[in-house]
């Protein structure tokens, strides 16, 4: 039997050929009803194009300061004390690195001189507007250079900005001007107060830095940076994290570190890089008793970090800046997903 020449003609009409027909219709109607996979990047190829060039700006801005460029490894045995970040855990490997420092700060006991990276960093329940949990963070350091001339991170920002004011102002005086409150020497119900004042919360009690973090997240920050770059210096003693300390115009202990915002977003974190291993060893332990607190799982310390501060770090400053939020704000962009090929949401 032949099939007739509008179905195929010389094809021999068999109950195999049937069989095939058959189990063809049936894969097409199954597939008809399966949903439509979301495979393409977020992000449009032009905004990919712009990110590279950004790149290659940012590449020959540090080759002509002669900054050298380094990698170091995305999954280590620990990972930072820090309570207020997640690391992603990796049964019998160990976390991915919610940020380089560490294992660069070796590099810079051991005399590698400034450096810089790109590095792709992980940060767990990190997913939203501004957040993905992996993402690309540009962290250098300087040899010899203070905080102020490490303020220099202005130019790096214009080579994908372009030209862009920037301003200063002092944690203290934010506070002051934003909240009528000075947050150096109010105490923690003060806080709470002004805090439920301008935010629903849901909770009644928490420490002083808490309530702090809140209000610069909430109240302060989106006014930050709406026509400048907005560096924000002199943030608490008790922030300082691994920068070191000193005493501003006031008299009053800060930690010696800035934010730089712009257009509202936080860009970049810089500090004057502490030196002290017996102290960054205290502050260790410090996050350890928090994360106890919090009920969050203990972090084994970075031993090889500290044995580097023993040996010596050089005085030096560094910046840690979120490249994809960089190259956001350089397309007019409001959310990750238009300069990421891959977000979360399209993993």
């Amino acid at each position: 039997v032949r099939l007739s020449p509008g179905r195929g003609e010389g094809i021999p009409f068999t109950a195999c050929t049937a069989a095939r027909l058959v189990g063809a219709r049936r894969c097409a109607r199954t597939k008809s009803r399966m949903p439509q996979v979301s495979w393409q990047p977020s992000a449009s190829f032009e905004n990919l194009r712009c990110r590279a060039q950004i790149l290659a700006r940012l590449r020959a801005h540090f080759a002509a300061g002669q900054v050298l460029e380094v990698e170091t490894p995305q999954l280590c045995l620990t990972t930072v004390s820090d309570p207020h970040l997640n690391s992603l855990y990796v049964p019998a490997a160990g976390y991915l690195q919610p940020s380089p420092e560490y294992a660069m700060k070796r590099l810079l006991a051991a005399g590698s001189g400034s450096i810089y990276q790109i590095a792709r960093v992980f940060r767990a329940d990190e997913e939203g507007r501004w957040h993905n949990p992996e993402f690309t963070l540009l962290e250098w350091y300087r040899l010899g250079f203070s905080l102020d001339e490490l303020i220099d991170v202005a130019a790096v920002a214009r080579l994908a900005l372009g030209e862009v004011d920037s301003v200063r102002h002092r944690y203290r005086d934010l506070f002051r001007s934003h909240l009528d409150l000075d947050p150096l020497s109010c105490n923690i119900s003060e806080l709470a107060a002004v805090a439920r004042r301008h935010i629903d919360i849901a909770f009644d009690d928490a420490d002083r830095d808490t309530w702090l973090e809140l209000l610069m997240s909430h109240v302060i920050e989106p006014r930050l940076g709406n026509d400048a770059l907005c560096f924000v210096v002199d943030y608490p003693p008790s922030q300082a994290a691994l920068a070191r300390l000193r005493v501003d115009a006031e008299g009053q202990q800060v930690a010696a570190r800035f934010e730089l915002y712009y257009r509202g977003v936080e860009l970049a974190n810089g500090y004057h890089e502490l030196l002290d291993a017996g102290e960054q060893r205290r502050r260790f332990a410090a996050d350890l008793r928090e994360r106890e607190a919090l009920g969050l799982p203990a972090i084994a310390l970075d031993e090889k970090l500290l044995a580097a501060l023993e040996h010596g770090l050089p005085d030096c400053s560094g910046v840690a800046l979120g490249f994809d939020r960089l190259v956001m704000l350089a397309v007019g962009g409001d959310a990750l997903d238009e300069v990421m090929a891959f977000p979360g949401s399209h993993r």
